[in-house]
């Protein structure tokens, strides 16, 4: 019974871990997971907490996980993983019966899961924790009271520097679509062994004060205007196998709101594209960009801002190439706002925060 005890705490724990470091990896991206959740649910005012929410939720994560492995305040610990495997299981349940939310981020966009697979993931958890709370008085700890305390301190505070590293210079381990060494284009063709869900549209018309319903291929052959028009919808016929581009909403714009994505993409050389969500934080990197761009022009490489606050941007770098790109874009391309990205054609050569530019060598 020991040994059975000593491998269920082992895989809670090293469960916990690991989802709370993918996470910690890219703690910006939980943030965004949880703003959709907020979007659902109408808790507009909470996206500005999003950011420390994740931070908090990643270290938590791996605090109890190294606490149930080490066995340190078995009781109290196993009652905090009950209250997060409880909120975790509300989650993705709501993801997967509501089919408002595609995926839960439970293991952040490394490890994508269905909202199904999430689901089963923490009911079985949740059973798992169960048991060790009714089995917590054999629970022996592994360590000293101090020396379990210092550990578990130990990892939250490497928590926490990984999860400040990885804002201020990108995810240690890119997982998303633009990460170096990707060709954009390639990014966006659709696989060729996708299969689209296919749908039928069903009318509703009233004739002769009954109701009648048909689809497009089988419309009434004496249709005319004596049928009175109520409402129309998408019926899904065949399910596809839900393969898709992994990049579906990228474009650029001219100034002038002109699609110059395949023009941009396929241009000889090399060139950079400096992606800036905003220009909020501008005056922290504004006088290193336009060294870096004046450089780049002597040696006739071409520096272009792609942002979604164009306007401001025209104002603050007069003459320099500016491109349009929508703010959701631009948050999936570049967690460090704004981040460099040296481009070969439609192909990632080099991608890096603007706190290392000086790393970046075209």
């Amino acid at each position: 019974m020991k040994t059975f005890i000593t491998i269920i705490r082992w895989f809670v724990g090293l469960l916990f871990i690991f989802s709370g470091l993918v996470k910690a990896n890219d703690p910006l991206g939980l943030s965004y997971k949880m703003q959709e959740f907020f979007e659902v649910w109408g808790w507009h005012s909470l996206n500005d907490y999003t950011l420390f929410l994740s931070l908090v939720m990643n270290i938590l994560e791996i605090g109890a996980g190294v606490a149930v492995i080490i066995g340190w305040r078995a009781k109290w610990v196993n009652w905090f993983l009950l209250l997060l495997i409880v909120f975790f299981t509300f989650l993705t349940g709501y993801a997967l019966f509501s089919g408002k939310i595609k995926t839960c981020g439970c293991f952040g966009d490394c490890l994508p899961l269905t909202p199904a697979m999430s689901f089963g993931k923490d009911l079985l958890l949740l059973v798992l924790i169960l048991f060790l709370l009714a089995v917590g008085s054999r629970i022996k700890p592994a360590v000293s009271d101090k020396a379990g305390t210092r550990w578990v301190l130990i990892f939250v505070v490497l928590t926490g520097l990984l999860q400040w590293y990885v804002l201020y210079y990108l995810p240690l381990v890119d997982c998303l679509p633009y990460k170096k060494g990707n060709n954009l284009i390639e990014q966006m063709q659709t696989p060729a062994n996708a299969i689209p869900d296919s749908f039928s549209i069903v009318f509703r018309y009233k004739k002769d004060g009954k109701e009648v319903s048909f689809d497009q291929m089988s419309f009434p052959a004496d249709f005319d205007s004596t049928y009175e028009y109520i409402d129309r919808s998408d019926q899904l016929v065949r399910k596809g196998n839900g393969l898709t581009a992994r990049i579906v909403d990228f474009s650029l714009q001219s100034m002038s709101g002109t699609d110059t994505t395949t023009a941009v993409l396929q241009q000889p050389g090399k060139y950079v594209l400096l992606f800036a969500r905003d220009m909020s934080r501008v005056n922290s990197w504004r006088k290193d960009f336009e060294s870096f761009s004046a450089s780049m022009k002597a040696r006739n490489i071409s520096v272009t801002i792609v942002t979604a606050d164009a306007s401001r941007a025209a104002e603050l770098f007069p003459g320099t190439p500016l491109l349009k790109c929508d703010a959701t874009v631009i948050k999936t391309a570049a967690r460090v706002n704004p981040t460099y990205f040296l481009m070969e054609g439609a192909l990632i050569r080099e991608k890096v925060s603007y706190n290392c530019l000086n790393t970046l060598k075209p």
